[in-house]
């Protein structure tokens, strides 16, 4: 695991404010809220999101092609797929 310096531990923060940020200001997700309350349901949604970092070492590496394991329940694959975002298969 990755020890993170301030600097590192404040962009993941700001990465995870934006995220939040975008999810709970989506007019879109509110309205799915909305029509799941006025059906008579409560929700609550739970999206788990993993980082992994891996400091680059060299300058001329701008990329790696690292693998990321996401734990994804049916109703957050629903969830995503209404804000269109798309999760290949083969994950």
């Amino acid at each position: 695991m990755l020890e993170l310096d301030d600097e590192g531990q404040e962009l993941v923060k700001e990465l995870g404010a934006a995220i939040n940020e975008a999810v709970e200001k989506s007019p879109r997700v509110m309205d799915a809220i909305d029509n799941m309350r006025v059906a008579g349901y409560v929700m609550d949604l739970t999206i788990r999101l993993e980082i992994a970092l891996q400091k680059i070492k060299e300058e001329k590496t701008k990329y790696k092609n690292d693998e990321v394991q996401l734990d994804l329940t049916a109703e957050d694959l629903r969830t995503l797929r209404q804000m269109k975002i798309r999760i290949d298969d083969d994950m």
